[in-house]
């Protein structure tokens, strides 16, 4: 198993990723919870489950700028364990949010949680070149990319059913132990590898230190260019319109049993998130089966990637069953997995670790951006034409996914061009 050779290889490593595994499958029990919730106390509103998914991310993209300075001024095993702690408090206040009147608090507390985890995402990925050799930093990342897949799977499919039949409270316990846990794991990292020493921090934080990041991107077109695959590949509001299919087109009740509206959405939700995590799962293995850790295979790599997000959401758009509907998630999520992988692993190998943390918050502001975009614009259509017709919502997506598949494009034939010519390993469709 390749996999855990390199665990063995990289003991450090292998405790980061235990942290990143444990915490993600408790993310799941907490996600299919709060849109059910919300969901099930609006009567399926657009807007409301819109308002969620701003209130998850929107905080995190005004906050990344702050968290990609202190991650490259401040101890990011300190940052990221703060992080873990807080975030498991916050999530025991979800208990409380038990009634429709108490709809305010699941914002409020979304809110905070995810302003929280600006810092743990962009920090973990920064972190990571320190706990695993280089020449292991593709392998890593598409363990960690494996692992988040995996955790979807699992979690998507326990977390509806834990949510469906021993409630809601389980669920969210589960979610906050598993913080802790993570944070365990990271207290325990003791990183082999000499560390890099910090800026002198005595001045305080300013806009320049934020600025030195953006000049930083323009100045390294690899490193720049990187920075849009994310937002590009995030064209589009999933998680809206999976909430749609799950609680109004395509909700589960289950035969001989007294399922209620909550229940259903929540099975529903759990299989459809369970299949995007096995097409992640497989992404890897269909697309970039033959990748040579070069940059330019990377690049063509995500060209790929965006191609398989547009196929998914056509056949989404186009789904008449809740089968055919985790399909489309699957051959979508195959895409998703691989952008989102080898545009991390293109930053770790061209950014100065002085500048990593700000360009993986500048990575992560581009996906909140995206997404933020996104769901406002699919939330403000569902409620004028009614989460009905969230099907056609879903064509046009499909229709608007082609614009960063050409941009991608065009900017991969650029970035070639400026390169010395090599002869990087076919792809699989070339």
């Amino acid at each position: 198993m390749p996999y855990l050779a390199l665990l063995r290889r990289n003991p450090q490593f292998a405790r980061l990723w235990a942290a990143q595994a444990v915490s993600l499958i408790g993310d799941w029990f907490n996600s299919i919870v709060i849109f059910s919730l919300v969901s099930v106390y609006t009567n399926g509103s657009g807007a409301a489950v819109g308002a969620l998914l701003l209130a998850r991310f929107l905080p995190p993209l005004l906050v990344s700028p702050l968290a990609g300075v202190l991650l490259d001024r401040y101890d990011r095993k300190t940052l990221l364990i703060a992080s873990d702690i807080i975030r498991s408090v916050i999530v025991i206040g979800f208990l409380f949010a038990n009634s429709p009147d108490r709809l305010w608090l699941i914002y409020l507390l979304t809110i905070l949680q995810f302003a929280v985890s600006a810092i743990f995402e962009p920090g973990r990925s920064a972190f990571t070149p320190s706990v695993v050799r280089r020449d292991d930093l593709v392998d890593a990342n598409v363990l960690g990319s494996q692992t988040w897949s995996l955790a979807l799977a699992i979690g998507g499919a326990l977390g509806g059913f834990i949510a469906g039949a021993f409630g809601i409270q389980t669920a969210l316990l589960l979610d906050a132990l598993t913080f802790g846990v993570s944070a365990a794991f990271i207290w325990s990292i003791r990183p082999d590898q000499p560390q890099p020493e910090r800026a002198p921090h005595t001045g305080g934080i300013s806009a320049r230190d934020f600025i030195e990041g953006l000049r930083y991107a323009r100045a390294h077109p690899q490193a720049g260019s990187a920075l849009f695959v994310k937002f590009g590949g995030s064209i589009g509001a999933v998680d809206s319109l999976l909430v749609a299919y799950a609680t109004v087109l395509f909700p589960l009740y289950l035969a001989g049993s007294a399922t209620t509206a909550e229940q259903a959405g929540s099975f529903s939700l759990g299989v459809l998130w369970t299949a995007f995590g096995i097409g992640a799962l497989l992404g890897p293995i269909v697309i970039a089966r033959r990748s040579d850790g070069s940059l330019r295979t990377m690049r063509r790599l995500i060209l790929f990637a965006y191609a398989f997000i547009t196929v998914g959401w056509l056949v989404f758009g186009a789904s008449t069953t809740l089968l055919m509907a985790a399909g489309a998630m699957l051959i979508k999520a195959m895409g998703s997995n691989v952008y989102w992988t080898y545009s991390s692993v293109i930053l770790q190998k061209t950014v100065d670790d002085a500048y990593l943390g700000r360009m993986f918050a500048l990575d992560m502001a581009g996906f909140q951006l995206a997404t933020v975009l996104s769901v406002s614009v699919t939330s403000a259509v569902l409620e004028a034409v009614g989460s009905m017709q969230a099907q056609t919502v879903t064509l046009w997506t499909a229709v608007v996914s082609l614009a960063p598949l050409v941009i991608w494009y065009l900017i991969t034939r650029w970035l070639d061009a400026r390169e010395p010519h090599r002869h990087p390993a076919p792809v699989a469709g070339d």
